[in-house]
């Protein structure tokens, strides 16, 4: 099948060969799309293909498909009480105290049967989409019981196959200590090694396994013993790490050569050298700092001047990043940490897609690649982040189909 996008006002798209930040810009082009993949990029003059189908782009402005890095999407119970709790100037640290935060969605998450999570889920999916997003990263996270952990991995991959958004499935059990376990730490750490990642790894559920290593969560040590655990049974890793305080955990995502470390708003110096000296991508979650009311941001150009190529992402989860929008998060990246369009357009398509090892096939528009673009109703890059807080999605496609349309 063809389809072909004619009369595109402005391209922007990241490329290998350029440097982190660079970025090639086509002004009146067009696109053919062939089987899902991009066939050709015609600019202005060029002779045009016939093509089956055509999409007008009206002069609007082509992106590669987001892909959000880093998100919590399979919950059951909302916690907006936790917000209003935030609002009178309670801390993160002391909602978890008081009851709430991630052991909270558990307690609820463990009460649901997994078709109604399922549906609810599928609903939240599809969200992403409509704001440009045409791949994630799912963690789960909100079980912390073997049978739970299980089922909300099924979940991810059941929906993979059932709707148009990609989902790269991430094992996030040690995501926080369970209520049961509280005065057993070393026998829920023991539950992680020898029965759920095995069996996670066994049925093949998760491509990565996630650790939140953060005082008063996982010590290096646990997060060390886990993570090691997770490669010894063909996992690949990520790690939640120095979000809170300078914890070590960039230096043990670059000693483990972890895929990713998120967070890292309290990161050292000396752990942004080695992660950038271990290939390790920083993914960046400004909008979980906004919404925690701190005022300390990741130090993103301290990232990129040390050589770090960095993603940004929307967190998306029912307690601290309760949005799906990357549109936004350009917005907040932009005046919390100093980023510019053309490193925001890398940290939002290809970067991401370097960590979920999927670069050869997302991330970028260039022929041969898969067709995941979106049209946006903007005049050019700069926009985007400047006319905030809305959706400037015309149009969605995902391996040369449609999946959004304003």
């Amino acid at each position: 099948m063809k389809l072909f996008i004619k009369n595109i006002g402005r391209l922007y798209t990241p490329l290998k060969a350029l440097p982190f930040g660079k970025i090639k810009e086509i002004l009146n082009c067009s696109i053919l799309i062939e089987d899902g993949r991009i066939s050709g990029i015609y600019e202005n003059g060029s002779s045009l293909p016939q093509a089956g189908e055509v999409i007008d782009a009206g002069g609007r402005t082509v992106l590669p498909g987001f892909v959000d890095a880093h998100t919590h999407p399979v919950f059951w119970a909302t916690r907006e009480q936790e917000f209003i709790m935030r609002i009178q100037g309670k801390s993160y640290e002391e909602i978890a105290e008081a009851g709430g935060g991630i052991r909270n969605s558990v307690r609820k998450f463990r009460e649901a049967g997994k078709q109604a999570i399922k549906e609810v889920t599928a609903k939240r999916i599809a969200k992403f989409p409509e704001f440009g997003v045409t791949t994630i990263e799912a963690k789960s996270g909100y079980g912390l019981s073997t049978e739970d952990e299980i089922k909300s991995l099924e979940i991810i991959n059941e929906l993979n196959d059932e709707q148009p958004l990609d989902m790269v499935p991430t094992f996030l059990g040690a995501h926080e200590v369970p209520d049961e376990y509280q005065n057993n730490r070393r026998g829920y750490i023991d539950l992680l090694k020898y029965e759920m990642i095995p069996l996670v790894s066994e049925r093949k559920l998760a491509r990565y396994c996630d650790v939140f290593c953060e005082k008063g969560v996982f010590t290096v040590d646990e997060s060390r013993e886990i993570l090691r655990t997770a490669l010894d049974h063909g996992l690949k890793l990520r790690v939640h790490a120095d979000e809170l305080s300078p914890f070590g955990g960039a230096e043990l995502a670059a000693e483990l050569k972890a895929a990713t470390a998120d967070h890292l708003v309290q990161a050292s110096q000396e752990g942004i050298e080695q992660m950038a000296e271990a290939g390790v991508v920083p993914v960046l979650l400004p909008g979980t700092t906004f919404y925690l009311r701190k005022d300390v941001y990741a130090p993103a150009r301290k990232m990129i001047d040390a050589g770090c190529q960095i993603a940004l992402s929307t967190d998306f989860n029912p307690g601290s990043s309760v949005t799906q929008n990357l549109q936004l998060i350009w917005t907040i990246g932009a005046l919390k940490m100093g980023l510019l369009p053309n490193e925001m357009l890398w940290a939002a398509t290809l970067i991401p897609a370097v960590s979920l090892d999927l670069d050869d096939s997302i991330g970028s528009i260039e022929a041969g690649k898969q067709a995941d673009l979106v049209i946006l109703d903007i005049p050019n890059l700069d926009y985007l982040a400047y006319h905030y807080g809305i959706n400037h999605t015309f149009m969605t496609i995902k391996s040369g189909q449609v999946i959004y349309k304003a």
